[in-house]
């Protein structure tokens, strides 16, 4: 018989190499074997004829080096010859015009379409220069032979005791005869899907009585472990159960701080399994970062590189999204575009979010212990417009003038002023220079907590929020000035503020008077419509260089300034002073820092006179 011309392209393209990822044909041939024991077992107890049909559900590979071939059997369903026509001879339900439609001439990307449009069988081709189906359907007496060397292919009657089929691959190297190659395959596919998987290798036997030497023996031993832990009832399973599992697939000694365990039905069909680590990985900050997500299909292990399976501000978290209603094989495209997991998706970020919340309501040090490993990254997801930033805001910890721990939004909100209807805060990149800067004094007079901001993505997230429970997120750096002086003290100090206008006008916006100060001599602020030094510095690392000149505010009632309208020839020299004080006290440069010595040193020789 001649194949349909689709099924023709298709061999061709693969008997030439198309594909790199030739070890995904074994994948398939196991997963259509699956498919075969799931239809069977379903019968058994649906269908009053097959009842009384006993058979343990296995699949067996052999491997015959003499012969050069490689067998996957089970003892499912089976097929007939009307069967075989149907699922081997033609593609005419399977998509195959779509797959070839699909590929791009991208060898890596085009070998992950295989399975997606129901073509895996054929990826046979790739190792096998024949291949020979063997099969037997369930309750049948006749057994059916199909052969084929890609060029066409034959069904003869045969014999065969057992329902079940045999697929015989005639392989064209040696590559696929290697017992612990095919087990490697077997253990990162297949290990989990949910019946037994037996081979024959060697294996070591020990010596016993009088024997010096052990011995290396051939024995049929199951060569996966036909479970899914995370399929598995949550109240079947300990905090051992976990941890082993967390250890063997995720390579990390070290105990998770939280596992989530999800088992979701209805219109939504999948399981997850998701682990917070107790260590942040080494490549966190790394745009070429390792996902630590593994998609399954059915048990069926599809990948563990896809980034787009939760957003890059849950990064850190390791697991495993296993989903009924998928094609075995998706593409990275299909990855973004399929609405299932999309849902899936959605789902897992809102379950993570509130096992994360309900942590910090249980076990503050815990989370505490989560948060300084990963708030950071957290951060992350308040930028832009994401719809989980009220969730992620009741996650978020800082640190404040009021208190020495971290402390959450909830709680500045409990302590608040009756009348405050803000939540202030100050970003730098210096914790320390936060806590001492001269714009918290009025805040520090009036007893009012400031949130102190030193990670650099505090200075491009803040000014895209809003508020937290009606209360306004408020910069203290770019609050309106509060000028509270009488007409008479802003008349008498007029003269001394245009002198420093005209000598700092290449280096500020504007010089003005205020009244939030009380120790420091000036204090350096910004517009609020125009970026802050802070969020200047992180704009040059992302090459969007912008400066900005700041404005200077001056306290005038400090004793450098009484002082120097009684002797103001030193008026050029303070006016340097109390600019390059005040970015000082911001964590900003001093762009002559030459001069700024000369200055300091002859004011300091003055004052000793």
């Amino acid at each position: 018989m001649q194949f349909q011309t689709e099924v023709n392209q298709l061999l061709q393209l693969m008997i030439h190499s198309l594909y790199s990822n030739k070890e995904i044909f074994l994948r398939e041939l196991i997963s259509n074997a699956s498919d075969a024991l799931d239809k069977l077992n379903f019968l058994s107890v649906s269908d009053d004829a097959y009842k009384n049909l006993k058979f343990e559900p296995k699949i067996e590979i052999k491997l015959d080096k003499d012969a050069k071939t490689l067998s996957i059997s089970d003892n499912g369903i089976g097929m007939n010859e009307k069967d075989m026509i149907e699922n081997l001879g033609t593609i005419a339900k399977s998509g195959t015009k779509s797959f070839l439609e699909n590929l791009s001439g991208d060898i890596k990307k085009d070998s992950q379409l295989i399975g997606q449009f129901g073509v895996g069988f054929y990826s046979a081709f790739m190792v096998a220069d024949k291949i020979e189906v063997l099969s037997k359907k369930a309750l049948d007496e006749k057994a059916y032979l199909w052969s084929s060397d890609a060029s066409g292919y034959e069904i003869k009657e045969d014999k065969k005791e057992e329902q079940g089929t045999v697929v015989i691959l005639h392989l064209k190297d040696e590559e696929f005869l290697n017992s612990y190659r095919i087990e490697s395959i077997v253990e990162k596919y297949s290990n989990h899907i949910q019946f037994p998987i037996f081979m024959e290798k060697e294996e070591y036997i020990a010596p016993e009585g009088d024997e010096k030497e052990g011995k290396n023996e051939l024995k049929i031993s199951q060569i996966n472990k036909a479970n899914a832990l995370w399929r598995m009832q949550k109240s079947s399973l300990k905090a051992e159960d976990y941890e082993r599992f967390y250890e063997q697939n995720f390579h990390d000694s070290n105990k998770p701080l939280l596992h989530i365990h999800t088992k979701s039905e209805g219109k939504l069909e999948y399981n997850s399994l998701f682990f917070i680590p107790s260590k942040a990985p080494f490549d966190l900050f790394r745009v070429d970062y390792q996902s630590g997500l593994k998609l399954y299909v059915k048990r069926v292990f599809i990948s563990d590189d896809d980034k787009e399976l939760l957003p890059t501000y849950l990064r850190f978290v390791r697991g495993i999204i296993d989903v009924e209603d998928l094609p075995l094989n998706v593409s990275r495209e299909i990855l973004q575009e399929n609405q299932i997991l999309k849902a899936v998706k959605e789902s897992s970020v809102k379950k993570i979010l509130s096992e994360l919340e309900k942590l910090k309501e249980k076990d503050k040090d815990k989370y505490l212990e989560f948060f300084k490993l990963f708030g950071k990254v957290l951060k992350e997801g308040l930028y832009g417009f994401g719809e989980n930033k009220d969730k992620l805001l009741k996650l978020m910890l800082y640190k404040t003038t009021k208190a020495e721990n971290l402390r959450s939004l909830e709680e500045y909100k409990n302590d608040i002023q009756k009348e405050q209807k803000e939540i202030f805060y100050i970003t730098g990149n210096n914790e320390n220079l936060l806590k001492t800067s001269p714009l918290l004094e009025e805040y520090k007079q009036k007893d009012v907590e400031v949130l102190l901001l030193a990670d650099e993505i505090d200075s491009l997230i803040m000014p895209m929020l809003n508020e937290f429970e009606g209360l306004k997120f408020t910069a203290i750096n770019q609050v309106e000035n509060k000028n509270e002086l009488s007409d008479e003290e802003k008349q008498n100090f007029a003269p001394l503020l245009a002198q420093f206008k005209e000598l700092l006008k290449d280096e500020v916006e504007d010089v003005r008077l205020t009244s939030r100060l009380s120790d420091s001599p000036s204090c350096i602020v910004y517009d609020k419509n125009k970026p802050d030094f802070a969020m200047q510095q992180l704009l040059k690392q992302m090459g969007q260089e912008q400066e900005v000149k700041p404005i200077l505010e001056l306290n005038p009632k400090h004793s450098i300034f009484t002082k120097l309208k009684e002797n103001q020839s030193f008026t050029p020299d303070i006016a340097t002073l109390v600019l390059n004080m005040a970015k000082l006290s911001e964590g900003m440069g001093i762009d002559n820092p030459a001069q700024f010595n000369q200055i300091l040193g002859k004011i300091i020789t003055k004052a000793l006179a």
